[in-house]
């Protein structure tokens, strides 16, 4: 079936669905918006959108497997409990959105703005973020052991329950992120801001590196002069 593509378009629930039953897997959205509109349990598996506004859009427990989604937009809109292993969100602004319960196999954020987004209990593997915006995100439970983290901001992020182990951090910030019971075994920590946390809680941090400049601060922080 060829692939049909809608641009400029506002789109409602009924409108998706006639799209959703005439071109199953292949529709193409360009420049559309969705604000506000309820596309909840509707297959959308394999679709494309690009520069759409999705501002309050509910995508509550809909199938989205291998979309795609380049620079949209649209705060506080709601993926809780969709289907979205292989999507691909690339330059999004979806700051404040929910994710609970979403499931995220293989799923890749890149150079997404993504601040104040609440993703507890999602599920998956190999979930990857790069460059991306993750301050003040709730986080709790999230795993990325072994995960190479490049340019993630997680400052005063949730993080607790969150599983670092062996990850390698280049660039980005842990500043004054919640790590209760969060695990940094083995963590190359080095190319991070980790200013706020208590890296001498040796039972989270064990092996963990950090650089002598952290260390130093580290220690200034309990008062401690590095002479």
């Amino acid at each position: 079936m060829s692939t049909a593509t809608f641009r400029d378009e506002t789109l409602s629930r009924a409108r998706m669905q006639a799209i959703v039953a005439a071109h199953p897997r292949a529709a193409v959205f360009e420049d559309c918006s969705f604000d506000n509109a309820d596309f909840s349990r509707l297959d959308m598996d394999g679709f494309q959108f690009t520069r759409c506004s999705v501002a309050g859009t509910s995508w509550l427990a809909a199938s989205l497997e291998e979309s795609r989604w380049e620079k949209c937009r649209g705060g506080e809109c709601d993926f809780s409990s969709a289907l979205l292993s292989d999507a691909v969100f690339s330059h999004c602004d979806l700051n404040n959105s929910h994710w609970r319960r979403a499931t995220l196999s293989s799923v890749r954020f890149e150079d997404c703005k993504l601040t104040g987004a609440h993703l507890q209990e999602v599920t998956g593997w190999a979930l990857e973020f790069r460059d991306c915006l993750l301050v003040s995100a709730d986080l709790r439970g999230l795993s990325f052991r072994k995960a190479t983290l490049q340019g993630m901001d997680f400052s005063d992020a949730e993080l607790s329950g969150c599983d670092f182990r062996d990850a390698v951090f280049e660039g980005g910030s842990l500043r004054n992120a919640q790590i209760r019971l969060t695990r940094f075994d083995g963590a190359d920590l080095r190319g991070a801001d980790i200013t706020g946390l208590n890296v001498m809680d040796s039972k989270h941090f064990r092996k963990a590196v950090i650089s002598p400049r952290q260390a130093g601060a580290a220690l200034a922080a309990f008062g401690l002069i590095v002479a």
